[in-house]
């Protein structure tokens, strides 16, 4: 990466005062030295493995030479990466980012439970001709060993009882669950993560080289541009020279002013590199009733729709800039808002991007005071969603709910407290649009507008919520997030439970046409799905958030259609 540059306006002397404090702190030397003092005190010394991945890395080229050989000399069509989270974002960026690469496989990557959204996938692959390299740090989360299942007992349709290990790559720990059942299975290669680097720094780690490797990305190349981000950031470089801590400070000093809403801003062939950073930031500073709330994928909008709550990162690619996003970009800057402008020469740089983040990221965890590298509002969550699957595995089914208002195929649902709320909002004989308008209603300045849905991220219906959250930002004047679930759980998740108590809720749910069963399981992959909402709506109430849950028919688009009416006619005027 080359050139970095800051709009920062009036807030430059306070982020200036910032750096010469972390420079006589010697905030940049004692990250690297683990000090735990710089953030909580508590364990973060356990958890900065991701500091010397580069150089590890690097000494283990012919691994990563070696399966790409193998890989393109066994002639595989397809590679199939199945995770979640820190396992699946960065592959993730790489498939979006260099497509397919000729004489290899073209990477799909699947973390979703909508059991629509896995069929698709199955049908879009030739499952004769994949690969699935399954990833997960613990070997222990829900998501990636179901997918594994599944896709496992279908191979072994195709190929022969006993040789579907063949078509398995296992990305885990050392020790982990997930490694004891590839050598049970007999997977055809297994890779280790570190331990001490938590999933969503681990991008550089084999959990992102490894599929980047199958899929053909010069590994070597991104690791030297990491390399060459690890030695600019180093302990001895003066606070306001290291381009990691000044980033860092920078979007700290932005945050406690109030500036909190970090909006996302990407060329368009990186436009999927604002996903890796939505669960880096989101997950690492969201806690303690503070964060850093990452916006990724808003459209560019006017100066005036965006309130005195925004700063704007612009990772631009020069060799492919937008014209247009550049002239959106001084406008906003003109206008007073924060814009901070990261270039990259090519895709390539993504490795350097990678590293930068990571240790701007800890930097920022320093500024708000808090632990970057735990998140301990996630297993609330996975244990309310284990605690639904459990009950269903003995009982055969999920506890009832109430829905507060059934009508013209949709169903609204929330907890007790936001039901007394948005109960004296509306009449007794409230219509849809009178709910829907009601909770719409809550938001306010300062705000984010949260749309978390359940249902098959295909282009059709991400376009009807991407309307869906630009008409809210627009005509309320604040920042808009899209998760899809359960994803956003491994991402957003945190920051949901952690974070500000800022956000009013849309949970998005709906009833699936087709159901797919999970081979050694009592529950479907629909069941699984609901239990997941459920248990995330049951951590957000805890909470005490402002939310509601609106449960679509199966005809999703036309439920979406009928949300999307509601809302145009909630914020009329």
């Amino acid at each position: 990466m080359s050139q970095h540059t800051y709009g920062i306006g009036s807030y430059r002397n306070a982020v200036s005062e910032a750096l010469n404090t972390a420079h006589t702190e010697r905030i940049g030397e004692r990250i690297w030295k683990a000090d735990t003092s710089v953030w909580s005190g508590r364990d973060e010394n356990r958890w900065v493995g991701w500091l010397h991945i580069v150089d590890q890395q690097q000494a283990q080229q012919n691994t990563f030479s070696g399966i790409a050989a193998d890989i393109r000399k066994t002639g595989f069509s397809n590679a199939l990466l199945l995770g979640m989270g820190g396992s699946s974002l960065c592959p993730e960026v790489m498939r979006m980012t260099f497509g397919k690469i000729s004489g290899y496989p073209e990477l799909f990557v699947l973390d979703s439970t909508v059991p629509a959204q896995v069929a698709r996938f199955e049908k879009e692959i030739d499952l004769r001709n994949t690969v699935c390299i399954v990833a997960s740090k613990s070997g222990s989360t829900t998501e990636p060993n179901v997918f594994r299942d599944y896709f496992y007992d279908r191979l072994e349709q195709v190929v022969g009882t006993g040789r579907a290990g063949e078509r398995f790559i296992a990305v885990t720990d050392p020790g982990s669950m997930m490694e004891a059942d590839a050598k049970r299975r007999n997977f055809r290669l297994i890779f280790y993560g570190v331990p001490e680097i938590g999933g969503r720094y681990s991008a550089l780690s084999h959990f992102g080289m490894i599929p980047a490797a199958v899929m053909g990305v010069d590994v070597s190349a991104l690791l030297d541009r990491a390399g060459d981000m690890v030695r600019r950031c180093g302990p001895s470089v003066p606070a306001d020279e290291n381009p990691g801590l000044k980033l860092g400070i920078t979007l700290g000093v932005l945050a406690r002013a109030g500036r909190d809403k970090m909006t996302i801003v990407t060329s368009p062939a990186l436009w999927d590199f604002g996903a890796w950073m939505e669960q880096l930031i989101a997950e690492s500073t969201g806690k303690e009733g503070k964060g850093l709330i990452p916006i990724d994928a808003e459209t560019l909008g006017a100066p005036d729709v965006y309130g005195n709550d925004r700063v704007f990162a612009y990772i631009r690619l020069s060799s492919n800039a937008d014209p247009a996003q550049d002239r959106a970009m001084d406008a906003l800057e003109t206008a007073g808002h924060p814009v901070i402008r990261l270039e990259m020469d090519d895709p390539l740089d993504m490795g350097a991007a990678f590293f930068l983040w990571e240790f701007a990221t800890a930097a920022a965890g320093h500024m708000l005071g808090i632990n970057p590298f735990d998140q301990p509002n996630v297993q609330e969550s996975k244990d309310y969603t284990k605690n639904l699957t459990d009950a269903y595995e003995q009982t055969g089914s999920l506890p009832a709910e109430e829905p507060v208002f059934e009508g013209e195929g949709l169903r609204l649902y929330t907890d007790t407290a936001n039901t007394a709320d948005l109960k004296n909002r509306v009449p007794p004989d409230a219509s849809l649009d009178t709910w829907i308008a009601a909770h719409v209603g809550r938001i306010g300045p300062g705000d984010y507008a949260a749309f978390n849905v359940y249902v098959d991220m295909n282009e059709t219906n991400h376009r009807s919520i991407q309307t869906l959250r630009h008409r809210v930002r627009d005509t309320k004047g604040v920042a808009t997030t899209l998760g899809y679930g359960p994803r956003f759980l491994h991402s957003t998740g945190q920051l949901h439970k952690g974070g500000p108590n800022s956000g009013v809720f849309f949970q998005i749910t709906c009833d699936d046409a087709h159901d797919l069963e999970i081979p050694g399981r009592r529950f479907s992959f629909g069941t699984l799905k609901t239990a997941q909402a459920t248990g995330d709506l049951l951590a957000l109430s805890s909470r005490k958030r402002r939310l509601l849950r609106i449960h679509l028919p199966a005809d999703v688009a036309g439920g979406l259609d009928r949300i999307r009416e509601a809302v145009h006619r909630a914020t009329a005027g």
